[in-house]
């Protein structure tokens, strides 16, 4: 079995400049110009690997973005704004999620053939990997026509998304118009290329005490399926915008990590655009923010647990980095008193009362930032209120920023007593370069309550736009039709408008340079403002998509 597939074996993030220190290259994966994966054999692994091995080494857990619906929604298309003849022509769109079901009628042509030029799916060891990668399956255009030819189109092609939100992603971005189901994607005649992601090892989900069913993804994975979409974009030397509706709430919310930072380096070349969903976090009460300006330079905060939740992890970045302790008190009155942080302690605490255990890592330089960063693990918690005292033994002002892990990943029935929506917007969507996109309702013009907030933990500004994401019409099923909500619905909707706009530039040839920046910079200038409202701001970022009124504008340059 290939390493990177082998739950045996750690997947460890590394800088590419540490890689000739590992002699045996079966033992390291290239995931970029950067970064690489080193794969560590550990036959018993246990949580405190974590504090052996770096926080920042740990791939992220990333879930999806949006929630995909039976129902019509009632409203005929949303999608393509008239009068427009730009459809992303000779655009590849590039989707990295669930995987999509390729015979659906929204991704083939007229005569039956597939807009679909490639599909990579990590999950399927049946097939020849893509070329430069070692593990899943590639199918080509030509595979995919032979299978929809077929009286048995799996056997040819055994790849499917029996999750749907990929197919939905898809079909937003680049659905083939249905006329009958009033449907169309945003940007139809561009082509697709498709990775399905592995789920998430379950070493990596033990280390953050995620639920064993939990569905989740690991960031290097992604960082593969981008590198190989870009490979695609090359071979056919077409401009590629990717979509990528999945979010984590790891880390410190600055924009940092491994793949923010190949996102922000792809998205100033030529021809590559991004866009990414600002994620879901806004109204489920997972992060608490507090300032504490005066001695004695402590301060206690609460967090209720559910019952539902028997083990997961939160996270706590103090600023500026110091020293800064953790004291817990449980529901029924134990309490905790940690002693001082550490690069690489992690303490293991067995409650009296019940089966409570608490990993802490008091981590007082975090690799990827430099900031402090205290993680707290739980396994079967005492559901109720949890007390939690920080104390800065610097006795200097501080700041105080927590967040409990997105998605699915927890119940809602787990939260902070005053958390704030603020700075709730999911990686990768806190990144510099890429579009992120808030959602909003597009019958009465308001955001979704659970549309992810900027601005970043350092106060860039995120989102750059909103765009539609409620009740979606989507592609699912075999040959159906429904609905999609969240912010994964709304960053393939900009996907799509991206599509256009690098249509107008590269392939119409108005601006042959064109990078993702510029287009993204072009998308907020054609942003619709209201006059009541001052922009940019946390919630709708520089305003809503407009695509008719950016071509507008783009006319007259």
């Amino acid at each position: 079995m290939q390493k990177i597939l082998d739950n045996e074996y750690y997947d460890f993030i590394i800088n590419n400049a540490l890689v000739p220190d590992f002699n045996n290259n079966q033992n390291v994966t290239k995931l970029n110009e950067k970064h690489s994966l080193l794969h560590i054999h550990k036959s018993k692994m246990d949580a405190c690997d974590l504090g052996l091995h770096s926080y920042d080494s740990f791939p992220s857990l990333f879930t999806l973005s949006s929630k995909v619906s039976v129902e019509k929604s009632g409203i005929g298309s949303v999608q393509r704004q008239p009068h427009l003849n730009l459809l992303g022509l000779g655009v590849i769109i590039g989707i990295i999620d669930t995987g999509i079901n390729y015979q659906h009628p929204a991704f083939r042509n007229q005569d039956g053939s597939t807009r679909i030029l490639s599909i990579w799916d990590q999950t399927d060891q049946s097939g020849l990997p893509p070329s430069g990668f070692d593990f899943g399956s590639e199918y080509g255009k030509n595979h995919i026509n032979s299978a929809l030819k077929s009286s048995a189109p799996w056997k040819i092609v055994p790849t499917n998304d029996t999750n749907g939100h990929g197919t939905a992603i898809a079909s937003i971005a680049s659905g083939t118009p249905n006329e009958e189901e009033s449907f169309t994607g945003v940007a139809p005649q561009t082509k697709l290329a498709v990775v399905k992601l592995k789920e998430a090892k379950k070493n990596l989900k033990n280390i953050f005490l995620v639920p064993e069913d939990a569905l989740c993804y690991q960031e290097s994975d992604i960082i593969l399926g981008i590198r190989f979409l870009i490979s695609v974009s090359e071979r056919l030397n077409r401009p590629l915008v990717i979509c990528i509706a999945l979010g984590s709430s790891q880390g410190g919310h600055s924009g940092r990590g491994a793949l923010s930072s190949y996102i922000d380096h792809i998205v100033s070349l030529p021809k590559i655009d991004v866009s990414i969903a600002a994620g879901n976090e806004g109204n489920k009460g997972r992060h608490y923010f507090h300032h504490v300006s005066s001695p004695p330079f402590q301060h206690g905060f609460y967090m209720n647990i559910g019952n539902a939740d028997k083990s997961f992890s939160m996270e706590i970045w103090p600023f500026p980095p110091g020293r800064v302790l953790l004291d817990i008190a449980s529901p029924d009155g134990e309490f905790i008193q940690e002693e001082s942080p550490s690069a690489k302690a992690c303490q293991n605490y067995q409650l009296f009362y019940g089966e409570t255990r608490i990993w802490v890592n008091n981590i007082n330089m975090e690799g990827e930032s430099g900031d402090q960063l205290i993680l707290v693990r739980f396994e079967n918690p005492i559901p109720g209120p949890w007390f939690f005292m920080l104390h800065n033994i610097e006795n200097e002002p501080f700041s105080i920023r927590s967040w409990l892990p997105s998605g699915n990943l927890l119940s809602r029935e787990t939260y902070f007593y005053e958390s704030t929506s603020s700075t709730t917007i999911t990686a990768p969507g806190n990144a510099r370069n890429p579009l992120t996109v808030a959602a909003y309702d597009q019958f009465n013009d308001q955001i979704l309550a659970e549309s992810g907030r900027g601005y970043t933990s350092f106060g860039q500004i995120v989102p750059d736009i909103a765009a539609p994401g409620f009740r979606i019409p989507c592609a699912m099923g075999e040959n159906e039709y429904g609905i999609i909500t969240g912010t994964g619905a709304a960053a393939a909707h900009a996907a799509g408008a991206a599509a256009m706009v690098m249509e107008w530039g590269f392939c119409r040839g108005n601006l042959t340079n064109v990078t993702g920046l510029l287009v993204n910079r072009m998308i907020v200038r054609g942003a619709r403002r209201s006059s009541t409202d001052t922009y940019p701001n946390n919630t709708w970022g520089y305003g809503q998509l407009d695509i008719y009124h950016l071509f507008k504008r783009i006319s007259v340059i």
